[in-house]
């Protein structure tokens, strides 16, 4: 449930229409900047799905053998996101699970291929505890995105981000230009 003592800038569902328009699929085109990772077949956790403004492309990405296991603190958003798939004919392979703020809550045997964390670790109140349970979800080789928007998150506080990953465990991978914001790959 969502935590009213944290003051962590979650985004509202009351604001999804600003994750997930066309404007948005002009500058950050999901395919651009996520189908270097993605492979048939591959299992996916989009973590903070919002909309399902990724989650959808994806599912696409990852074909008829893959799945997407779409992560939201809010059940407003799963349900867009359920509502999206089923419209695509994608709910076969896009699973929805609503974590709770300080925990991502999923199976411990889920082991991913691909994760994403795309304009969403500013949001959590533990950044360290929240990259344990991420890297406890990744296979061994298996990729992390982590981006963050330039507009909430500073140099400094990204810089801050990237060391506590590598604490955490974290191979840096790359620091992947045009992402749509401040971008690490990691992998482990």
């Amino acid at each position: 449930m969502y935590n009213k003592e944290f003051k962590g800038d979650v985004c509202s569902h009351s604001h999804s229409f600003f994750l997930d328009n066309f404007i948005r699929r002009i500058i950050q085109n999901p395919k651009k900047i996520l189908g270097d990772y993605i492979q048939k077949g591959d299992t996916i956790v989009d973590l903070g799905c919002g909309p399902g403004y990724f989650s959808l492309d994806m599912a696409k990405m990852t074909g008829r053998t893959g799945k997407v296991i779409a992560v939201d603190l809010q059940q407003e958003m799963l349900a867009k996101v359920g509502k999206k798939a089923a419209k695509e004919n994608l709910s076969d392979r896009i699973h929805l699970h609503n974590c709770t703020q300080d925990r991502i809550g999923l199976n411990q045997g889920t082991q991913a291929d691909f994760i994403l964390a795309f304009y969403m670790v500013h949001e959590t109140p533990d950044t360290g505890a929240f990259l344990e349970q991420v890297k406890e979800l990744l296979r061994p080789g298996g990729l992390f995105l982590l981006v963050e928007p330039v507009f909430h998150v500073s140099k400094i506080q990204f810089e801050t981000i990237m060391e506590t990953a590598i604490k955490t465990g974290f191979i840096l991978v790359d620091r992947p230009k045009k992402k749509g914001g401040r971008s690490l790959l990691l992998s482990i």
